[in-house]
């Protein structure tokens, strides 16, 4: 079992509360973990990737065992603790200004 965080907005949008908990089918990746999430709550598609080229979106970051893994392959896996649900999938809302 796959434990994922949103970002309150995304949160708020798939009408959940707290920390998601997935099934993902082989590898544990970025990419496997993002396509349970929009199966299971459709309403999130291309909110976190974009709907064509599968990019993530600007100002959403990925992070995992206290690591940045936003500019990692979509395709490489995950750290083991994240794949036995030790740790949760992190996606967080980046802030900008000035």
């Amino acid at each position: 079992m796959i434990r994922v965080m949103l970002p309150y907005h995304l949160r708020r949008l798939a009408g959940v509360d707290g920390e998601i908990k997935l099934e993902v089918e082989g590898q544990v990746t970025q990419r496997s973990i993002l396509d349970a999430l929009e199966s299971r709550y459709p309403v999130l598609c291309g909110t976190i990737r974009d709907h064509v080229t599968q990019q993530r979106r600007p100002f959403l970051r990925f992070f995992a065992c206290e690591q940045d893994l936003s500019h990692e392959p979509p395709d490489a896996q995950l750290p083991d603790a994240v794949a036995t649900g030790a740790e949760p999938f992190l996606i967080i809302g980046a802030i900008a200004g000035g």
